[in-house]
Order: C-alpha cells, then sequence, then structure tokens
C-alpha cells in the first residue's frame, strides 16, 4: 500500500475507536464520576448532538476547500478530546470532552467516507464494506486495548495511549501528497447551492438519511449498553467486556464477507432483509431470560448491525456523482445525527426507571421504522 492508503486505513481504525470509545470506558468512566445510566445516556446523546452541524460544514469543507486539513485538524482534535478525558474528574467536563470527541470524529469521517473510494477500488457496496471492515477493527480493538490498560496503567494513560494513535494518524495524513489524489481541485462559491439543492430534491437522499436516523441510535446504543445488558442477565463484568471484543470482532468480519460475497444490485434488498433481523434480534435482546440467550443476541447483533450502515451509505454514494460526495455524507449524517442524539437519551432516561434490557425496547420500535424506510428505498429508483 502506498502512503496514501496507510493514512486511509489509519483514519479508519482511528474512527472505529471512536465510535467504540464510550463503550469501552463507560463503566469506568460512571464509576468514576458517580453518574447514572440517564448521564451516560446524555454523554452518549451529546456524541450525536454535535455531529448535526459538523457534518454540514465538514461536507462543504470536504467537497470544496481541502480534504486533507479537515482530516488533520479532526484526528489532532481527537487526540485534544483523549487527554481531556484522562483529566475529567467532572460531569460537566466529560461532557465537553465527548463534545470535542464528536467534532473530531465527524470531521475525519466525513472525509474517509469519500476518499475511501480512491483509497480502494470496485463496486460501492465492496468499497464502503471493505474500508468500514477496518473501521470495525479499530472499534474490535479499542475495547481490548482499553481492558487492558486500564488494568495495567488506569483510566489516565489509557486514554493518553489512544491520544497518541490519534496523533499518528494526523502525521500520516500531513506527509500525503493530496494533490497527486486529486489534482482537480473544485471551485467554490456558485457550485455549492446548487449541489445541495440536488441532494435535497432526490428522494434516495432523504432515504438513506432516515434509514441512518432509525439505524444509528440502534447500534450507538446496543454497543454503548452491552457490558450493562450482560451484567443484567448475569455475565460477569471481565466476561460482558470479553463479549463487547467478541461483538465487534463479528461486526467486522460481517463487514469484510459482506464486500466480497454481495452481488452488486442486491444492496437494496440486502438491507430490507438486514432492518428484519434487527427487529429480530432487538426483541431477542427484551425479551431475553437467561445468559445463553443474552449472549447469542449480542453477537447476532455484530454480525446484522455491521455490514447494514456501510451498504446503507453504498446506495447513497453510489447514486451520486462524486463532486457531491462531501455533501451528501454531510446531510446523511446531519440528519442521522437526530435520530442519534434523541433516542439513546430515551433509553437512557426509561433504563433508569426499569432496566437497560427494557430500554432496548425502545431500539426495537426503531428498528421497526428502519425496516418501513428500507422497503420504500428498495422501491425508489
Amino acid at each position: 500500500m502506498d502512503l496514501f492508503q496507510v493514512s486511509t486505513v489509519c483514519t479508519l481504525l482511528v474512527t472505529g475507536m471512536g465510535i467504540a470509545l464510550l463503550g469501552s470506558i463507560k463503566v469506568s468512566l460512571a464509576r468514576k464520576l458517580q453518574i447514572d445510566e440517564a448521564r451516560v445516556g446524555g454523554l452518549i446523546s451529546i456524541f450525536g448532538f454535535a455531529m448535526i452541524p459538523v457534518m454540514l460544514a465538514a461536507g462543504f469543507l470536504t467537497d470544496l476547500i481541502n480534504k486533507q486539513a479537515v482530516l488533520t485538524v479532526g484526528s489532532l482534535l481527537m487526540a485534544v478530546s483523549l487527554i481531556l478525558l484522562a483529566r475529567v474528574r467532572k460531569y460537566g467536563l466529560a461532557l465537553l470532552a465527548v463534545l470535542f470527541l464528536s467534532v473530531a470524529w465527524s470531521a475525519q469521517i466525513n472525509v474517509v467516507n469519500v476518499i475511501q473510494f480512491k483509497a480502494f477500488h470496485g463496486d460501492p457496496a465492496y468499497v464502503t464494506n471493505l474500508a468500514n471492515f477496518f473501521f470495525g477493527l479499530g472499534a474490535f480493538l479499542t475495547p481490548l486495548v482499553v481492558a487492558f490498560m486500564l488494568h495495567r496503567a488506569g483510566f489516565s494513560l489509557a486514554m493518553f495511549a489512544l491520544a497518541a494513535f490519534a496523533t499518528l494518524s494526523a502525521v500520516l495524513v500531513i506527509n500525503v501528497d493530496f494533490a497527486t489524489v486529486y489534482p482537480a481541485v473544485a471551485k467554490a462559491g456558485s457550485e455549492a447551492m446548487p449541489g445541495v439543492g440536488v441532494l435535497l430534491g432526490d428522494p434516495i437522499m432523504w432515504l438513506a438519511a432516515m434509514a441512518l436516523f432509525f439505524f444509528s441510535p440502534v447500534e450507538i446504543s446496543v454497543s454503548a449498553w452491552i457490558t450493562t445488558y450482560l451484567d443484567e442477565n448475569g455475565v460477569s463484568e471481565r466476561a460482558a467486556a470479553g463479549l463487547l471484543s467478541v461483538y465487534w470482532l463479528v461486526y467486522m468480519l460481517a463487514r469484510l464477507t459482506t464486500a466480497f460475497a454481495l452481488p452488486a444490485g442486491l444492496e437494496k434488498i440486502f438491507i430490507v432483509f438486514a432492518s428484519l433481523a434487527c427487529i429480530a434480534i432487538l426483541a431477542g435482546m427484551v425479551f431475553s431470560r437467561n445468559r445463553i440467550m443474552a449472549i447469542t443476541m449480542v453477537i447476532l447483533a455484530g454480525i446484522v448491525f455491521g455490514p447494514l450502515f456501510p451498504t446503507i451509505i453504498a446506495v447513497l454514494l453510489g447514486h451520486f456523482e462524486p463532486s457531491l460526495h462531501g455533501r451528501a455524507v454531510g446531510l446523511f449524517f446531519a440528519i442521522g445525527g437526530i435520530g442519534w442524539t434523541i433516542i439513546p437519551m430515551a433509553i437512557g432516561a426509561y433504563a433508569k426507571r426499569t432496566s437497560i434490557q427494557r430500554g432496548f425496547l425502545m431500539a426495537m420500535l426503531s428498528a421497526v421504522c428502519l425496516t418501513g424506510v428500507a422497503v420504500a428505498l428498495l422501491f425508489t429508483p
């Protein structure tokens, strides 16, 4: 691989780390700050809330200004957010750190979803699932690294180690010659608004974004509360941490398998069947009564959740010209971020009165809505 591909893979690993981080440190952070599940839900929701405006802005910057600068600043800001988490003592500072983490992640994820088509080559679903395999690898490794570091060095040093990795990503990106990858620079100004008009007038844009609206809170809530859910079903804290890693492993492998196995043209049908599977899995989580069933549902969730997002975004980006990809990704995540913000807060608040297991009922309802959107997407040319 050349330096551009290496930097892209490194960024995907870092963004995978970013999405898995809150789930990996949730128990330790809640214990350190002495906060309940409702406040944990607030941390998860602020991540999604900040994503909305940042994704929109990053979309314009990615398409019209400078992909390299957006990616570099995002990587460095992620390092800053992790250093803040290392020093956190109060809930307010934790919110600020997660806010910075969300801004950083949003900037990076916007660019990497555009440049993945230059780093890897093939049909859209192949490219997005392969790229997101590396994203999933970062998510898989994060709980293992965090658990090891927490045991060996403590919370602060664990965050400092992850911050160093984010800084390495920035160094790699800075040294890439983006002019050779993108020799033609888009003109700013008059092209910006017509591009947005094309996106807003296209039903595929709205349906893909609504699919993310309903799927993102399912994915983020389940991954963030897996350990709590397993604990409620009689799984030890140590075993639950290991199963979180298993979840990310099957999540990652499902993406790699889908990249090579999903035939071109069947992406929309795949999304419909995967959405139906989400309903069944979440119902199993809500009504599970023993450890075996709870563990089985977690593993099945990883298998089904893994390829859903990259296949949805493959349909989106495969529909539009590359010159619109940054803004398409920005709108996609901005609309999806609304669901990401609202639903985990509701789950956390409901779980405070009942349990996380019962809270997943709201995630199941979100999966029902996702299925409706997937069916509409199937019949939209």
